[in-house]
């Protein structure tokens, strides 16, 4: 039986949809060649009674060897996100995944487990993140000494190289207190990565130090990313940061809305580099779109929109009727 075209123009035919339909149905699951997998994420608290929903079914997706930023406003989910991916809060409903953990139904001892091998992570009060009566050495051994099955003199060369990669080398004899805020979040970031995990997250690293002092903690991260591999994701609201990586996922009333991929280009004529952005919309796994706000603002377009399916595209068009 074959299916005969009912439509007429240029627009997509029966036969062409019922194609794309059945090749839908015959992708990869959801987020399979993922490090990080985020399904219809959704995390309630309830406060006095009252419920509120900081995420409402997010879709994210990290492969491995990625560095790249979530940002958002205050109450965006973003900080509720990253405590779910370190293992310090559980999610709601929905589904997550990171290096094969599954982040809803691990046991106290899975948890545990994965806070130790398999993720990092480094807060934004450069105080928490270090002991103060531990040597910056000795901060850094503390994770794998905690893991166990390290010899002493492993711990200490580990240290010694982790240090010296994002330098700070001449730390190592130091306590915290004796330590600039600049060198005690790249510290930090050492005892983040002690145990070779294949995530390290960051919330807010930069919050407390001076742009210039930032862009050394970025810089740490970036090395990380590039000499060991390890997969970074940073919250921040400093747009100087979310500059500087390869991907950047805005989230916004708990969902992510719009991301930002970053690539050089290479000019044909004169041989020089320029980086290049592309903003765009995220499509969730329901279907539905968070049109960035200064679009819809400038069309004037509110409650609904008028959609027309072309061959290789969507329109979105302001609702005619509301004029």
């Amino acid at each position: 039986m074959t299916t005969e075209s009912t439509t007429t123009g240029a627009g997509p035919t029966l036969a062409d949809l019922e194609q794309r339909a059945t090749a839908h149905r015959d992708r990869p699951a959801f987020g399979h060649d993922a490090l990080i997998s985020c399904d219809r994420l959704v995390r309630i608290f309830t406060t006095d009674g009252v419920e509120v929903q900081a995420l409402q079914g997010l879709d994210l997706l990290v492969r491995e060897g990625e560095l790249m930023a979530l940002v958002g406003a205050s109450g965006s989910g973003k900080s509720t996100l990253m405590n779910i991916l370190a293992g310090l809060d559980e999610p709601t409903a929905g589904a997550a995944k990171v290096a094969g953990y599954d982040l809803l139904t691990m046991t106290a001892k899975d948890r545990l487990r994965y806070r130790r091998e398999a993720v990092g992570f480094v807060w934004q009060q450069t105080a928490r993140n270090l002991l103060p009566y531990l040597t910056a050495s000795q901060n850094v051994a503390l994770p794998m000494q905690l893991r166990g099955r390290t010899s002493r003199s492993k711990k200490a060369a580990r240290a010694a190289e982790l240090l010296d990669l994002l330098g700070v080398a001449d730390c190592r004899n130091r306590r915290p207190q004796q330590m600039s805020g600049g060198q005690q979040q790249r510290v930090a970031i050492a005892v983040a990565l002690a145990n070779e995990p294949k995530v390290l997250l960051a919330d807010e690293p930069t919050g407390e130090l001076d742009s210039h002092t930032g862009e050394q903690i970025f810089a740490a991260f970036r090395t990380a990313n590039e000499e060991l591999g390890t997969t970074v994701v940073i919250v921040t609201h400093d747009q100087t940061v979310a500059t500087e990586v390869r991907r950047t996922v805005a989230i916004r009333d708990g969902r992510t809305s719009t991301e930002v991929l970053r690539h050089t280009q290479v000019d044909a004529t004169t041989g020089q580099e320029s980086l290049v952005s592309r903003e765009y919309a995220m499509l969730d796994r329901a279907g539905r779109l968070q049109l960035p706000a200064e679009y819809t603002e400038s069309l004037e377009m509110r409650d609904r929109v008028m959609l027309e399916l072309e061959s290789d595209h969507i329109q979105v068009w302001p609702d005619d009727q509301e004029r």
